[in-house]
């Protein structure tokens, strides 16, 4: 009787292991693709940057979580940090757009987009594209 048990707790066991989800795996392979702004453009400070970013999951999966910043490439001062909630959940593909006043520093700087699985560090990929803001 108590082989018994044990093959029970066994087959339990096994069977709760075989629910995970399987959403993300070794797969998965994330795109990321910065429409806007093109690399190397110059804008004044108070200018408008339109902000396009396109985040894929190559193999059809889902696009989790992303995000989108902003930052001072001498200073690492972040600028711009966006979306709010980071996780999106959609299927396959995923645009963010956004407009950003640029009510900062001239300098260089630069824009992340970021896309990540499920949990933290899954497949995550990295895109960046430097800019330069000017003086008025």
């Amino acid at each position: 009787m108590k082989n018994l048990v044990y093959l029970f707790l066994l087959f339990g066991l096994a069977f709760f292991n075989a629910c995970k989800s399987d959403e993300v795996n070794s797969a998965t392979e994330y795109l990321v693709h910065i429409n806007s702004p093109a690399a190397n453009t110059v804008k004044k400070v108070g200018e408008d940057l339109p902000v396009k970013v396109t985040f894929e999951e190559q193999n059809g999966g889902t696009v989790h979580h992303i995000n989108v910043r902003i930052f001072n490439k001498v200073t690492n001062a972040e600028v711009y940090n966006k979306p709010a909630e980071a996780h999106v959940h959609t299927a396959a593909s995923y645009t963010f757009e956004d407009n950003v006043t640029l009510h900062v520093a001239a300098g260089d700087y630069v824009l992340e987009a970021k896309v990540w699985g499920h949990d933290d560090g899954v497949a995550e990929t990295i895109e960046k594209v430097a800019f330069k803001v000017e003086p008025q």
